[in-house]
């Protein structure tokens, strides 16, 4: 069946993935079997043991420093490490790797006492966080902030309303990105702050079901007021949080994008076995010519995907990454992985389509993925944008 290519796989990365696969099979597996077959998302104790569990094995957050708590690891490893999670199958897999709610690159950019004080817990596993960025009425154009900070003196007010934050519930601290106002009649563009979740004023509002299972949730911030500590980067971060955010969404596409290919690696494995096995007319239907243009169109598409997003992960490790290359990634691994659980679904007809059949649960994960990070319609826009189409 097809796999991560081994010319792609250089500097010890073979070992590492292996490593980590046999990790998922042996305590991972066993412990996602004892889950009920139609729960959609583990609870949260055993959701923070595999984060803990996975990064006293080195792997949660392995690409931030020894001294952090990480591994070192290069880019391109990470997005490896994130495609075998999404090739395995296994339901607790993705809690085993730093995504969403685990340490972001907006803190790569704090003052020292920031990153002791924030940044290692989440690369150690023994806290999450969550983002507030969106706006009722600023999603894709995530920069149309109503939420300001005023400043005054040595202090910072933060007044406005989040929307559509994942795992709110159970983060520590919260990044929040908003409209500066410097307090003297000047504006100077976004501004990122770090706040415990327990900060006066900060408080989690309504509550939304997602298709997957996964809440999403509003945040609502009233007169939040918070010293110079709180601003991530310190008085340099005043103003910085689009520069900071573009270079945090750029690698989270690309997470994104190597958990969706591993995701379509995983629906078509399913498909080819199930078309091997299931007989119809007294011949097993993967004989019929439908269905195998299913798993072949699929499986074309999957090995151009998985080596678009290795190639844009080279480049972040490399330091010549440009938004647009993350934008390319993501937009063509995400349509990809939607697709695959698609028609693996289909080939797999009713079976398929039951509430707790893997891929039941898939195709309603998958479609997900072409919303978060950017639509697939902005990243359209990005790299149209590259191409000098504006």
């Amino acid at each position: 069946m097809t796999s991560t290519p081994s010319s792609v796989l250089e500097d010890g990365h073979r070992e590492l993935v292996d490593a980590f696969e046999s990790f998922i099979r042996r305590e991972l597996v066993p412990l996602a079997a004892e889950l009920p077959e139609t729960a959609d998302q583990p609870p949260a104790d055993l959701r923070a043991y595999v984060r803990k569990r996975s990064a006293a094995l080195g792997f949660y957050a392995g690409d931030y420093p020894e001294e952090l708590g990480g591994s070192d690891m290069p880019f391109t490893a990470v997005v490896l490490l994130h495609h075998a999670a999404g090739r395995s199958g296994c339901s607790l897999a993705p809690y085993a790797l730093a995504g969403s709610d685990g340490p972001s690159p907006l803190l790569r950019n704090g003052t020292p006492e920031q990153i002791e004080r924030h940044l290692v817990p989440l690369v150690r596993g023994e806290q999450t966080r969550c983002l507030a960025l969106t706006e009722p009425h600023a999603g894709s154009d995530a920069f149309r902030l109503t939420t300001t900070a005023v400043r005054t003196g040595d202090t910072w007010v933060l007044n406005g309303r989040k929307t559509f934050v994942s795992n709110a519930d159970r983060a520590g601290i919260v990044l929040v990105v908003a409209a500066t106002d410097l307090g003297d009649g000047s504006t100077v563009g976004a501004t990122a702050f770090v706040l415990p979740m327990d900060q006066p004023g900060l408080r989690i509002g309504q509550r939304y079901e997602g298709m997957s299972g996964e809440p999403l949730f509003e945040l609502l911030l009233d007169g939040v007021t918070v010293g110079p500590e709180a601003v991530i980067g310190g008085e340099e971060g005043i103003g910085a949080a689009t520069a900071l955010a573009i270079d945090s969404l750029s690698r989270g596409r690309l997470v994104v994008a190597a958990m969706c290919n591993g995701v379509a690696e995983y629906a078509l494995r399913a498909g080819v076995e199930y078309a091997r096995e299931r007989e119809a007319f007294g011949r097993p239907i993967g004989d019929y010519q439908h269905v195998q243009e299913h798993l072949v169109t699929t499986r074309a598409e999957v090995e151009a995907s998985k080596l678009l997003t290795l190639a844009c992960a080279r480049l972040v490790d490399d330091g010549t990454e440009a938004p647009e290359n993350a934008a390319l990634a993501k937009l063509t691994a995400s349509e990809t992985a939607v697709r695959a659980v698609d028609r693996s679904l289909q080939v797999h007809g009713a079976t398929g389509w039951v509430r707790g059949h893997p891929l039941e649960f898939l195709y309603r994960y998958v479609r997900m993925m072409t919303i978060i990070e950017g639509t697939s319609e902005v990243q359209k826009v990005i790299i149209a944008r590259s191409m000098g189409l504006n």
